[in-house]
Parts: structure tokens; sequence; C-alpha cells
């Protein structure tokens, strides 16, 4: 396979279910489309998040979709304090 600007060849390897020649690291196939990389098992996803879903504290400004961590809104920026005098 090649750069078609440059025409530099590029590393590439076949398509297990169509056996087009592909970029070597593509997600998915250019020609028929398959999943190339096998995806996170889903009990694998949310193991090494920050903070605790269940648990987390939501921002006190009505219009904010933020959470507060270390007493600080992640998405307004303000401090927990400063919300709650008003």
């Amino acid at each position: 396979m090649e750069c078609p600007n440059c025409h530099e060849k590029l590393p590439g390897k076949n398509c297990p279910h169509c056996e087009t020649h592909i970029p070597l690291e593509s997600i998915y196939c250019l020609n028929c489309g398959a999943r190339l990389v096998e995806s996170e098992s889903e009990d694998s996803v949310g193991q090494d998040d920050e903070f605790d879903f269940e648990n987390r504290v939501l921002c006190p400004d009505g219009a904010c979709t933020g959470i507060i961590i270390n007493g600080k809104c992640t998405e307004c920026g303000k401090r927990e304090n400063e919300l709650k005098q008003g």
C-alpha cells in the first residue's frame, strides 16, 4: 500500500474477512468495513475511573452538568462552598 500524496510505501496487512490490503493500524477495513480491533469487554470498562458513579456529587448549580471532585465542579469550575452560598 502506498500514500496517495507522497507515494511512500506504508506498512499494511490483509483484512481477515475480505483479504484487501489495508494500513497496519486500521481499526476497520477500508473495503468491507469489518471491525479489526477487539473492543474492551464490558467487565473491564470503568474499572480505572477516577470517581465512583454511584456516590458522585452533582454540581448544585441547576444549570451545570458537572460533578464535584475535590470540592470543585468539573464543568463550571466553581468551588462547592461558593455554590451553596448562592
